[in-house]
Order: C-alpha cells, then structure tokens, then sequence
C-alpha cells in the first residue's frame, strides 16, 4: 500500500480512476495514458510488487497522484477487503476500467475445474462486483465512465477457448445491457474488442504462431488505451482496434455461428500445435 491518509483526502476531491489489472500489458498501458492526461489513479493486481513501481514511476512522470492495493480478484474476500477499504478512506471515482482477466487456450476437458472457476471467478464475478461497487463510490459531481475489457473472440464461438471466449461475450452483452440501463443516472459504458495484443510473452507466443492473421490483427497497446479512452470519454459503446478486425467482425456477423466454428476449431489447432507451451498461464491474457 502506498497511500497516506492526506494522500486520500486530496485524491476523494478530486477523483480517481479504477484500472484493475494494472500490472498486466494492457493494464500498464492505460495507466501510463490515463497518466499522461493528468488524472489521478487507483491501482489494483494480484501483485504488491509490480504495482508498487508502477505507481512509483507514473507519480514521477507525470506528477499525479497513484493509490495502489493488491487484491486477488478471484477471492471473494479479497474484493470485500478492497471495497471496504475504499469506502473507509473515502475514496470517489469518475471512471473504472475493467481490464484483468484469464484465458485458458486449449481443449475444454483437459482443463482442471480449479482452472475453469479461476476463468469464471476473474472475468465474471471480479468484473461485476467491482462495477456494482464503482456504482455507489462513484464522484457525484462526475459522469462515471465504465470501460469492461472483452474481446473479439466475444463475437465468435471458439473451440480451445470456449470459456475464454464465452466470458467474453457475457461481458460484452452484460456491458451493452448496462450502457442503458445506467444511461438515466449519468453513466456510459463502453465494450473494448481487441484481438491480438503483446501484453505478456504467452500472447506474443500466440500471436506468432498464427502467423500472418495473428500479425495483421495484432494492435499496439498504447493506441489501443488511447482510442478506448477517447471513446468512452465521447459515450460509444463498442471499441474494435484496427480496420482489419472490424472487417472481421462484420463479415462474421454475415456467416452461420457453426460454420464460424469450425474455421476457428481448424484454426486454432494448428495454431495449438505450433506454440508447444503449457495450455494453462495464470498471468492476465487480453484480446
């Protein structure tokens, strides 16, 4: 933990900023444009660590104030710890950003049930509850700005990521649902859809193994941050990176889902097969 209590009360008046997964690749990339643009944060990963020199490197920077707290969002006393803590120290926030969460890539029956409720404990219930929590620490003087990090594989049925890809979707129709029902009280939502993005050594293993798709669909992490903000800051809804994976995204909305299926089933398992690493990475895989 690296706040103190003046600490708290300046940044309560203010207002903060929520990443969670902050840590990770693309986490890290919206904390340094979140940064960059003036706004105060609070950092949350599984890890005190990373976080610590996080924050300690975005304060120096950019002269922002940075809270930090590790929180294992999997564990549902842990996210009652951190939901405590902020409202003990008062803490208000304009925006959250719901970046952590896992992927399992491989077949669905060589998946322990452990690794399966992980899947379903990080990019389900840690992304909801901490929405449902932003909503009552939301700034009252402030819109509240939701940004959920899906996927888009969330489009698309996709055997050797079932669950990945099915997490994603109800994260997808969870936020458009939201985006409406929460219009009336001042708040958007808005999907993130990336594809491919180099956020830990797994991904650029993925990435590279399927070849030139996996390049041509692969985005920057820095852009990406800066034009999902951008976009939630105008209220849209749905944010795919790169004319290519919006291409994809509407000619797969034209084909049957059990024909999609299928190309993705052969795609990926020649991709499988290429990579030769451990299925199962606890480390946050986004896009």
């Amino acid at each position: 933990m690296t706040q103190s209590a003046n600490l708290s009360d300046r940044t309560s008046q203010n207002g903060l900023v929520m990443i969670t997964g902050a840590a990770g690749g693309l986490g890290k990339a919206f904390a340094v444009e979140c940064a960059s643009r003036g706004w105060n944060l609070f950092l949350t990963d599984l890890r005190a660590e990373p976080l610590d020199v996080l924050s300690a490197s975005l304060r120096a920077t950019y002269g922002v104030d940075v809270l930090t707290r590790a929180c294992d969002l999997t564990d549902p006393t842990g996210r009652a710890e951190l939901f405590k803590h902020l409202q003990d120290n008062r803490l208000a926030f304009w925006s959250l950003i719901n970046v952590a969460g896992l992927d399992f890539e491989g077949r669905f029956h060589d998946c322990t049930r452990q690794q399966i409720r992980t899947i379903l404990r990080l990019n389900l219930e840690g992304t909801l509850e901490m929405t449902h929590a932003m909503l009552e620490l939301r700034d009252p003087l402030a819109p509240l700005h939701i940004i959920n990090v899906a996927s888009l594989a969330a489009f698309y049925p996709m055997p050797l990521k079932a669950t990945y890809a099915a997490s994603k979707r109800f994260l997808l129709d969870f936020s458009l649902a939201m985006r409406e029902e929460l219009r009336p009280l001042g708040v958007t939502v808005t999907a993130l859809c990336p594809a491919g993005l180099p956020t830990t050594s797994e991904c650029i293993r993925a990435i590279e193994a399927q070849g030139l798709m996996g390049q041509l669909t692969t985005q920057d992490t820095g852009s990406v941050a800066a034009l999902t903000l951008d976009a939630a800051l105008k209220g849209k809804a749905l944010v795919i990176p790169g004319l290519i994976n919006q291409t994809l995204w509407f000619f797969g909305q034209l084909i049957p889902p059990q024909w999609i299926a299928r190309l993705v089933s052969s795609r990926w398992q020649t991709a499988h097969q290429k990579r030769r690493t451990p299925a199962w990475s606890p480390n946050p895989l986004i896009g």
